[in-house]
């Protein structure tokens, strides 16, 4: 275990208040330099300024050392109100929780349980990167109840998440770090007699030595990758070319929302003659460039391995960030396809968790999206990941099937031929399918989808019928799980296979339920005598549930 795991209350990175605050530094320089910039073009470039310079009717009234006074006393309340921020925003981490305490005037304290940790990611902002500085956020299950240390040293931060994931995993006992070794003092070149003896040369160069390391340290975290190599395997197992990345930006539903912005504006300029259109929406047209460059930056180096404490996916060019997420805390997976996407048989993976975090994810997309764009070998591998058990050669044909199948007889049981009235196009692709402790439900035929849904991790099912569906025997399922941008739901289903659906899954998620021990993926030694668990609220159910 880091002294920052020994249970003790610790402090954050000293620069911490003005990192937090630094969108009211960048502000106060901006309005400095609107204040200086017409001083700088008359003493660079010659050109008068025009009058009413803040700064020339301090000057004429006599009002400079007011000025100065007042500028120094703000100056003195804010670093006095930055230190008190920083000394009263202290967290320890124990062997059950990870508790937080902040505030000057109005205290707070929270408190993250190590077994409702369902990720810990790790920020790298600008900014702060340039001090040495991350973020680290524990995300824990429930509304509103993520616990962020914002910030710490870089270096601490990838030690401290690596003691909170050991924690949560049931281990006790300090892992071995690869590379973890007390490095030895170096020995000056050169002949003995040779070092100066001076003590002011000595220190002279001990600074300059100190700087050069604080320099190569910093370019060494731009350049580093995402994933830690003590911890995961040094190459991720999918890698986004950049033409498919920006391929994927430009084929997206913004694009056309932007083309078709483009039409009607140039149709009413010819049409109406509405010049004014042209200057009240070029400005959108400007910014919706900054969010494609946003998009495509926050893409770059994307990485997904996996590590003894789950899956790390890490991605940024100049704001990085990597989450890692525990074994057990993904509640449902969806692959989808937008119609756009198909020529170039592109897919996408997004996650159900308990806990979400406040940062986006890749592509400045939600935090839940694993895989913003990939192949089909690059979705195989990701599910292999994120659901080890499917890593057999059935399983892999089994979502293939479910994913380029048109259907027929293909391992899922599809709706009939009846349910066209409700789905005449995607009839024939709505079905599901019951493998390795897993429900595969497949729809869609314009966007195709595949959702996966351990049964370890299920909540309740349900099925139902309207009027119209019990007129044509068919019924909707729907699988119960944690919300977020997966639905695990078939509209229709033939109403004998949706009863065997609700029997078969609910008879699987007990017993899934009582064999998973992913709560504990490190435990050491022999696990005690089982003992009940005690029902959570995102925690498996077999909860089951018939409305007609």
């Amino acid at each position: 275990m880091t002294s920052l795991a020994d249970g003790d209350w610790h402090r954050l990175h000293p620069a911490s208040p003005v990192l937090r605050g630094g969108i009211f530094v960048f502000a106060l320089l901006g309005f400095v330099i609107a204040n200086l910039r017409e001083r700088f073009v008359d003493v660079v470039f010659g050109i008068p300024r025009q009058s009413g310079d803040p700064l020339d009717e301090i000057y004429e009234r006599g009002a400079v050392g007011w000025a100065l006074l007042i500028a120094a006393a703000i100056l003195i309340v804010i670093l006095i109100a930055f230190t008190l921020s920083w000394r009263m925003h202290t967290f320890r981490v124990s062997d059950e929780s990870v508790e937080v305490r902040s505030g000057v005037l109005f205290r707070s304290h929270r408190q993250a349980r190590l077994d409702r940790i369902q990720g810990v990611n790790i920020v790298r902002p600008l900014i702060p990167r340039l001090f040495g500085a991350a973020k680290l956020e524990v995300s824990v299950a429930g509304q509103d109840a993520n616990v962020q240390l914002a910030y710490l040293g870089s270096a601490l931060a990838d030690g401290l998440r690596r003691d909170i994931l050991q924690l949560a995993s049931g281990a006790r006992q300090p892992r071995p770090v690869a590379g973890e070794s007390v490095p030895e003092a170096p020995l000056p070149d050169g002949d003995p007699a040779e070092i100066p003896a001076d003590t002011a040369t000595a220190a002279h160069a001990g600074r300059r030595q100190a700087l050069n390391d604080y320099a190569t340290s910093r370019v060494g975290e731009f350049l580093a990758p995402e994933l830690d190599p003590d911890a995961a395997p040094p190459e991720s197992v999918v890698r986004i070319p950049v033409l498919r990345l920006i391929g994927s930006i430009v084929f997206s539903g913004f694009t056309v929302f932007v083309a078709v912005a483009i039409v009607a504006l140039i149709v009413s300029v010819i049409v109406g003659g509405s010049e004014w259109l042209l200057i009240a929406i070029f400005p959108g047209l400007i910014a919706s460039i900054g969010y494609y460059v946003s998009r495509f930056t926050k893409s770059l180096r994307y990485s997904i391995a996996g590590t003894r404490d789950g899956v790390r996916v890490g991605f940024g060019l100049l704001t990085t960030s990597n989450e890692t997420l525990p074994p057990g805390r993904i509640h449902a997976i969806g692959v989808t396809q937008p119609l756009a996407w198909r020529p170039f048989g592109w897919w996408q993976i997004s996650i159900n968790k308990a806990g979400h975090s406040t940062n986006d994810g890749a592509a400045g997309q939600a935090a839940t999206t694993v895989l913003p764009v990939g192949s089909l070998a690059d979705v195989a591998k990701v599910l292999e990941l994120i659901l080890p058990g499917f890593a057999l050669d059935e399983q892999r044909v089994l979502i293939q099937h479910g994913l380029t199948s048109r259907g027929g007889d293909d391992g899922f049981r599809n709706a009939p031929r009846r349910a066209a009235w409700l789905r005449p196009f995607s009839w024939r692709r709505t079905g599901y399918a019951v493998s390795a402790g897993a429900v595969l439900l497949r729809r869609g035929v314009l966007s195709r989808e595949l959702v996966l849904v351990p049964l370890a991790r299920l909540q309740s099912v349900g099925i139902n019928q309207g009027p119209v569906r019990r007129r044509l025997r068919l019924a909707t399922a729907r699988l119960h799980t944690v919300t977020g941008p997966v639905t695990a739901t078939l509209g229709v289903l033939d109403v004998g296979e949706a009863v065997r659906l609700l029997e078969t899954v609910t008879a699987g998620a007990v017993a899934s339920a009582e064999s998973d021990t992913s709560h504990h993926w490190s435990r050491i030694g022999p696990d005690p005598a089982p003992t009940p668990r005690p029902a959570s609220p995102v925690g498996p159910a077999a909860a089951a549930e018939v409305t007609s």
